[in-house]
């Protein structure tokens, strides 16, 4: 991506916050693509005998003979289990979603498994609201709400998401609320959920599970420098008819990427 033209294009905005998440998004994946590029660069010199081989190179000839994420990719790369198939049609499908917001402008409805830091795009959904209304950004939390249709507009406040696969339970259309999964089916996709930003004060949970987000299906992360965590993401209101116990047992979980 060329960083400054997409700076030139959507530039850091008071009112806009999204702009600045895209343009570091761009950056993170330029400097994850670039790694890639470079380390296959080097193997086909390396094979040739063109330069030395390195236990680092060694180590990515390895992986990609057995199909498996190099070392030197993960250390600059998003949290992903995928086999390194997948992982390259997730990277693209990752890539494309930036290209088309770079093209087309800012989407109605946003890929959430899609980002690389997804705290960012969450504080600035926030952040926005905030400067619109004038409100301490400490001061307000998410509401959350499953879309029976998907939306074709942008809301007016907050954001839409889809991406996310819920694991350990099913999303009951019919009922609207969380329901047991069906036999031999591991996960489910969830409907897109409306992301709305609102004081704390004036967030009522009523009858819902406080599902947690997590990255992969590992859910375990260590915290980064930023304090937020490598894996989870935050947790989401989902309603349920059923109390809390019932989904906790079976540790039912949102999860941005599958295995496979």
């Amino acid at each position: 991506f060329d960083l400054d033209e997409a700076l030139a294009k959507y530039p850091t905005r008071y009112e806009e916050s999204m702009n600045t998440v895209l343009v570091q998004e761009m950056e993170r994946f330029n400097k994850l693509t670039s790694t890639i590029r470079n380390s296959l660069k080097n193997l086909l010199k390396a094979i040739k005998g063109l330069v030395v081989m390195s236990s680092d190179l060694e180590d990515v000839g390895r992986n990609l003979a057995v199909g498996k994420l190099p070392e030197t990719w993960a250390k600059r790369s998003y949290p992903s289990l995928k086999p390194l198939g997948s992982y390259v049609n997730d990277l693209l499908a990752r890539l494309l979603m930036l290209q088309t917001w770079f093209e087309q402008g800012k989407p109605s409805l946003f890929w959430i498994s899609g980002f690389y830091f997804t705290q960012a795009f969450l504080t600035a959904a926030k952040q926005n609201y905030a400067r619109k209304f004038k409100i301490p950004i400490d001061l307000l939390d998410f509401d959350y709400e499953v879309m029976r249709q998907t939306p074709t507009s942008a809301p007016e406040d907050g954001v839409y998401v889809n991406g996310l696969f819920i694991d350990g339970a099913r999303w009951d259309a019919h009922a609207h609320a969380l329901g047991e999964s069906l036999p031999k089916v591991l996960f489910d996709t969830c409907p897109v959920l409306w992301i709305k930003p609102a004081k704390k004060a004036d967030i009522s949970p009523g009858q819902s599970y406080v599902c947690p987000v997590y990255k992969t299906s590992v859910r375990r992360g260590a915290l980064s420098t930023t304090g937020h965590s490598t894996n989870y993401v935050l947790p989401v209101l989902l309603p349920s008819h059923r109390p809390q116990d019932y989904w906790i047992r079976r540790g039912v979980a949102l999860l941005c990427a599958l295995d496979d």
